[in-house]
């Protein structure tokens, strides 16, 4: 253990809580069917980011740019999640989408001798996380963990009947706010490690390929974190020996792996 590098201990502590928050809040992202939120809580990340930046740039206010993507990236879920009421889950959140880019790139743009900083979240890379990353991404981890053991009936129902849980008297409305939020939590612990253009493979592949093999909702669980872990290892394995990036080989690797089981399963 001593000749093991501690950036590869962190990397391989990050890949396991990815595949944790893969598992969890991307399977429930699967079941809700609302993959498209991936996309938006993660860009929204990169506009809590750029803010937390300018804030201690003008020494405002002192925050790390991880914490402030988590936050941006909850108020667009639950912001998604609220106008959906009116408009289409999906419409709602291209609209968050294209208002989180438009203050990330208006934030960036403010701190352009910084600017490296945000946009690296943009790639992300499993070998150059800290302490501190780790810390967040696990205390992240443990709060969405937590909350979907304590409501798991719950976000199942809603996930798969929203409007049978409403008849049947779950608090359907807050439950479904928590659901988003939880999986925007999830959302930027991934996004930390693979960055923000992979993140949408890294998080839903592995959960949608284990839907299509899954013979009940446990079953899903347990092969979306296998993939997202053997992806990671794979990622980093990989990348160690050669200079390519550890969080696209992952994402390349999960992603193969659903399009290999959608035509086997065509075919049987």
């Amino acid at each position: 253990m001593a000749d093991i590098p501690f950036y590869l201990l962190r990397a391989i502590a990050a890949i396991v809580l990815i595949a944790i928050n893969a598992s969890v809040a991307g399977s429930f992202t699967v079941f809700r069917d609302i993959s498209f939120l991936v996309a938006g809580a993660s860009h929204a990340a990169l506009a809590g980011a750029a803010l937390a930046i300018v804030l201690e740039t003008y020494g405002i206010f002192s925050m790390n740019p991880i914490v402030g993507g988590i936050l941006f990236a909850v108020f667009t879920a639950i912001a998604a999640g609220y106008a959906s009421r009116d408009e289409g889950i999906n419409t709602a959140i291209g609209i968050s989408f294209a208002l989180s880019m438009s203050l990330a790139v208006l934030f960036i743009s403010m701190i352009r001798e910084y600017a490296a900083r945000v946009w690296s979240l943009l790639l992300g890379d499993l070998f150059l996380l800290t302490n501190e990353d780790i810390v967040l991404m696990f205390i992240s981890t443990l709060v969405v963990v937590a909350v979907c053991f304590l409501f798991y009936r719950e976000f199942l129902f809603i996930s798969f009947d929203i409007e049978g849980a409403i008849a049947y008297g779950v608090n359907a409305t807050l439950l479904n706010y928590v659901l988003l939020s939880l999986i925007a939590i999830a959302v930027v612990v991934t996004l930390k490690g693979v960055g923000a253009i992979l993140v949408f493979a890294m998080f839903v592949a592995p959960a949608a390929a284990a839907v299509e093999v899954s013979k009940n909702v446990r079953q899903v669980f347990l092969l979306a974190f296998l993939i997202a872990m053997i992806s990671g290892i794979a990622g980093l394995g990989i990348s160690f020996f050669y200079p390519v990036s550890p969080g696209a080989i992952a994402s390349l690797f999960a992603s193969l792996v659903y399009f290999t089981l959608i035509v086997v399963n065509r075919r049987g």
